[in-house]
């Protein structure tokens, strides 16, 4: 029933879906939290152009941003990121969609922790002389991403799951694999059950240590 079962192969594609998840998070952690010091900024302008960006980006289908990134960066304008073989290329531009995708989301989930910060709270750091800045580093988001920890846990888990769309442009990732045996061999039903099991390893401790995390760390209010 296993015949299928390549270990080396399937480590190897897990490991590149592993490495597309905790760089996309990284990079749309810091993306989505400039953009939702933007969406609260004082200046229209920003305001403005956060809110459009979230808008825009949200309601785009994650394959669209993929294949913009390949087609429209790389084929079109010759951005590689400074890649060199087509697979690295091909790997830093999936990379990039997804910040570009996921940061929307993280953005939304921190500016509603933003909007559970008692507004006294900054009205007084202002009274004392913090700038915007100063208030939104110091004082907002350390306690907006405290209560924030399970929806950011949520996003991050959904950004696990969505890796599988950087296959569409040759990513060699987990669920390119699963196609390619698909494919190949005459067995569904278990080699979809490997890789769902594959991904189950991944999210579900992802969610259960997240969710420790959110009760030690949620403000008190």
């Amino acid at each position: 029933m296993f015949d299928f079962l390549d270990m080396d192969a399937l480590l190897g594609a897990f490991w590149v879906t592993v490495k597309l998840t905790v760089y996309s998070a990284i990079g749309s952690l810091i993306w989505g939290t400039l953009l939702a010091g933007m969406r609260v900024s004082p200046v229209p302008l920003m305001r403005a152009v956060g809110t459009a960006y979230v808008n825009v980006v949200r309601n785009i289908p994650l394959t669209v941003v993929i294949l913009f990134a390949s087609l429209g960066l790389y084929s079109t304008l010759g951005v590689t990121l400074g890649g060199d073989a087509i697979d690295g290329i091909n790997f830093r531009l999936a990379v990039l969609g997804l910040i570009a995708y996921t940061a929307a989301f993280v953005c939304e989930a921190l500016r509603s922790g933003i909007n559970t910060v008692p507004v006294g709270q900054a009205e007084a750091a202002r009274a004392l002389g913090l700038s915007f800045t100063q208030v939104l580093t110091l004082i907002v988001l350390p306690q907006a991403f405290r209560s924030v920890v399970n929806p950011l846990a949520n996003v991050l888990i959904a950004l696990t799951k969505n890796t599988t769309v950087a296959s569409v442009i040759g990513v060699a990732e987990a669920s390119l694999l699963m196609k390619e045996w698909i494919e190949t061999y005459a067995a569904l039903i278990p080699i979809v059950a490997v890789f769902a099991f594959g991904f189950i390893c991944l999210t579900l401790p992802t969610g259960l240590v997240l969710g420790w995390v959110s009760r030690k760390v949620a403000v008190k209010r």
